[in-house]
């Protein structure tokens, strides 16, 4: 049967919204190119739908975006879609995550709790191991009549960790798309092991850390979240019921690969480089990292060199390139939310999970409670609020609270967050004195506390004595560019943010759990596994195609595995065509590769 887009839309309004959705999809799949997304939201509006009486929300959640934006003034960047958002939004100039990496501070966000109050700081462990009974940000405006949805990267998936269904009203979705378009980029399995600088070889696991290829936005994941953003965006149009939608992009997470014409918009001769490439003088030796998840990928050194002048400009290329070709997604998905009318009552928020090391102090990517890490970009426009731009200090955890009170729900309870909504009123206004992030190192938690001018980050062992801790503290009034500890010298204005950490409760260890590494017995304590019996490989093929379209991603191929740490190192020598999936067939075969997982 075939269904002119009048049709479908009444009857996308008279049934459920997942048959109203099905339906929908099909129509875009069969009508002219463009017609769906642009005549679509149209008639949507021409339909007469009335305004609900509760604001929608689109939480719009990027992963490693830092502040190198047009509305952040970096005039190098090429963001104009999240610069008109900025245009109209609240811009937060001092917003922080509560821990740079993307488990964690996608916890605080969603749960609106802390790593510290968690006990949480790795990928695996599910925040409900430490909160079985937690509500979070979804599931509360879920309770309180909301649709909730989602597509993309909103909670980590994989590592071992997985989707959080009672948060959504319909199944979660994510894409299938592959992580490289060219063959070359994929790698090789059977790659020589790259040497460190101790000569230790290392596991090469991953392919080309950047890739441009001539393919259209919707090759990658983020063109197809969009396209679904989309969809469910005329869905949404078309009911009475308020919507609570969550758009996870993925770049620009490495590697950074965008089609070519993002890479055509930045002249990398004129991308900025970083200037100091060594740690603060006077750090502790193990503050630091110099970007371990970087170099698992085809053509980085290995260990703790510096990357050479030339390689370091083409990784920031790659960054700026995929940051822009994630902006572009972003227009799409803001243009249907116009389109479609429902601008006029939903409220946008756009949120990194953490910044991003570009080779600053010898530094990539995250994993540190430097300002280049924890910094991050957030937008909030509201209905009805002109946009501006705030200096107050606010952290992840104070995004729960305050979307619960501008969508005038009753303020919800046990949170770690405060609501900011007054500064809608008053950008100029205070928020917080302080705000917290954490990063652990090995036995030792460093807590850092950020005020308008410091830093102060003290390492010890959670609920370990004070007495052993040390300190980092850098003064970004006189050395924005943290280039020295001040710790040692400057023992009142230590003293004075220890007062203010200590108003806080004590850190708790990370929690152990099976899906835990730090509960994981070593290979030399563990005693001998029992022989198993031979599994059936189409049947764990089966369980494991959660979506049964005959292929497993990365993330269906991880969930479940005992083993989290090392079973990533298992899907690319699986992957014999570098497609990005695993067919029965290649799952099945387990000849020469290892474990049978």
């Amino acid at each position: 049967m075939s269904l002119s887009l009048s049709a479908s839309l009444r009857l996308a309004a008279s049934c459920s919204r997942a048959r109203g959705l099905a339906l929908l999809r099909s129509f875009r799949l069969s009508a002219p190119i463009g017609l769906a997304l642009v005549i679509g939201p149209l008639a949507i509006v021409a339909s007469g739908a009335e305004p609900r009486a509760q604001p929608n929300v689109l939480l719009i959640c990027v992963d490693d975006l830092k502040p190198v934006l047009g509305a952040y003034g970096d005039t190098a960047a090429k963001t104009p879609n999240l610069d008109r958002l900025a245009a109209r939004a609240l811009r937060f100039d001092r917003a922080y995550c509560n821990q740079a990496v993307c488990s964690p501070s996608r916890n605080a966000l969603l749960a609106g709790l802390r790593p510290q109050t968690l006990g949480i700081y790795d990928l695996p462990t599910n925040f409900r191991a430490a909160r079985p009974d937690a509500v979070t940000l979804p599931q509360y405006f879920r309770a309180h009549g909301y649709q909730t949805e989602a597509m993309g990267k909103l909670f980590h998936v994989g590592h071992g960790n997985f989707e959080d269904t009672a948060s959504w009203s319909v199944p979660h979705f994510r894409p299938k798309a592959p992580q490289y378009a060219l063959a070359a980029s994929a790698g090789s399995a059977d790659a020589a092991p790259k040497k460190k600088s101790s000569g230790k070889a290392t596991k090469q696991a991953n392919g080309a850390a950047v890739e441009s290829a001539d393919v259209p936005d919707d090759f990658y994941a983020d063109g197809q979240i969009a396209n679904e953003a989309i969809v469910r965006l005329q869905a949404a149009a078309a009911s009475r019921k308020p919507f609570f939608m969550g758009v996870g992009f993925l770049k620009p997470h490495l590697p950074f690969v965008a089609p070519k014409k993002y890479w055509d918009l930045h002249d990398p001769a004129q991308l900025p480089l970083p200037s100091r490439l060594t740690a603060p003088d006077g750090a502790p030796s193990y503050a630091p990292q110099y970007g371990g998840e970087l170099r698992n990928y085809d053509g980085i050194p290995a260990g703790t060199d510096p990357l050479d002048p030339a390689l370091t400009r083409h990784l920031i290329h790659g960054y700026y390139a995929a940051t822009s070709y994630m902006d572009a997604q972003l227009g799409r998905v803001l243009a249907a939310l116009e389109a479609t009318g429902l601008a006029n009552n939903t409220i946008v928020v756009l949120w990194g999970d953490h910044g991003w090391h570009l080779g600053d102090h010898g530094m990539w990517c995250k994993h540190t409670n430097y300002e280049e890490a924890a910094h991050i970009p957030l937008l909030v426009a509201v209905p009805g609020h002109r946009g501006a731009a705030t200096s107050a200090l606010v952290e992840s955890v104070d995004i729960y609270p305050t979307l619960a009170a501008l969508a005038g729900l009753p303020a919800p309870t046990g949170l770690d967050g405060q609501s900011f909504a007054a500064l809608f009123t008053t950008p100029a206004a205070a928020h917080r004195d302080h705000v917290i992030h954490v990063y652990p190192r090995g036995p030792r938690l460093g807590r850092a506390l950020r005020t308008g001018r410091y830093r102060l980050v003290e390492w010890k062992a959670p609920g370990g004595d004070p007495a052993t801790a040390e300190f980092e503290l850098y003064d970004y009034r006189d050395d924005p560019g943290e280039t020295q500890n001040l710790a040692s010298a400057r023992p009142a204005i230590v003293a004075e943010l220890r007062s203010l950490l200590a108003t806080h409760p004590e850190a708790k260890p990370q929690i152990k759990t099976a899906a835990s590494p730090s509960s994981a017995p070593t290979a030399s304590s563990a005693a001998p596994a029992p022989t198993k019996a031979k599994q059936d490989r189409a049947t764990l093929f089966a369980r494991r195609d959660k979506n049964h379209d005959g292929k497993l991603s990365l993330e269906e191929f991880l969930e479940g595995q005992p083993d989290p740490s090392e079973a990533p190192q298992r899907f690319p020598l699986f992957d014999k065509n570098k497609d990005g999936f695993l067919s029965l067939e290649e799952f099945s075969d387990v000849a020469g590769k290892g474990p049978k997982k």
